[in-house]
């Protein structure tokens, strides 16, 4: 096995973290790590951006050598995942490290309030206070609901809205989003649903979506999308309820009763 770091190793981690640190980057190298004739270090990527293939350090000329000291000292490093902070156990090879970080199931969210840039990530606490708290989501408790969405003032006062409802249910927290927009003059209703977690515990849940007035009626059925797949994603994947109108059904899409139902 390599060399594991632990909390008693935190000052050789330290110092030997800062000779992995690519010197253009700053970030941590992968094999192959090239030097200078100087010793100066750099990752591959950058070693092929580098302005007139010269050192960023010492502004020598680069060659091919590679730092195979460097290289073997990284093949016996073991690391703690840098998600350990919000629960990930794993300890990883260094030169694996990145692969899992990138899709570890520790790793912070994203918020999923689509309607706007928000840059906020965090765990799942973190992540409901802040879709309360700063987007205002209103935040409802169960397995079934019937709500309304209002879109009557697209034709007033702008061509696009957005709104998700956060459901507190099986001790999971869902998304559903709302989206209403206009092509030309024909209302546009889409909805779907999402869990605040990994798309292996959404695989758990399905859920059912009708939307109706005036005796009508549109029904979805599906399974959650996790809050790490985009929007596009869940709209290339047909797992959404779309509903369009022509300008002569408006009347229908003024207050849309819409129900939920969600199952374990």
């Amino acid at each position: 096995m390599g060399n594991r770091v632990v909390p008693g190793d935190l000052h050789f981690l330290t110092i030997f973290g800062e000779l992995l640190k690519c010197s253009v980057c700053f970030e941590y190298m992968n094999r192959p790590i090239y030097q200078c004739h100087n010793g100066h270090t750099l990752c591959s990527s950058c070693k092929a951006r580098v302005l007139n293939n010269k050192c960023p350090s010492c502004r020598q000329l680069l060659g091919n050598i590679r730092c195979l000291a460097l290289e073997k000292m990284a093949e016996s490093l073991e690391l703690h995942c840098k998600y350990e902070e919000f629960g990930c156990p794993e300890i990883i090879p260094y030169h694996t490290k990145l692969m899992h970080e990138d899709s570890c199931n520790f790793r912070p969210y994203s918020c999923p309030w689509y309607g706007c840039p928000c840059s906020a990530v965090g765990d799942i606490p973190l992540l409901v206070s802040h879709l309360t708290d700063y987007h205002k989501a209103v935040m409802l408790y169960g397995c079934k609901f019937e709500l309304e969405f209002l879109i009557e003032d697209l034709y007033k006062y702008q061509s696009y809205k957005w709104d998700v409802t956060i459901i507190n249910c099986f001790d999971k927290h869902f998304c559903l989003h709302a989206e209403a927009f206009l092509i030309g003059s024909t209302p546009v209703y889409m909805a779907f649903l999402s869990l605040i977690g990994n798309q292996a515990e959404a695989g758990n849940y399905s859920y059912s979506l009708e939307i109706g007035g005036n005796g009508r009626k549109l029904t979805f059925e599906g399974i959650p999308r996790s809050i790490r797949e985009s929007k596009r994603s869940s709209l290339e994947s047909a797992d959404s309820l779309i509903n369009a109108h022509a300008s002569g059904y408006r009347s229908d899409m003024e207050s849309p009763d819409s129900r939920i139902k969600l199952v374990d």
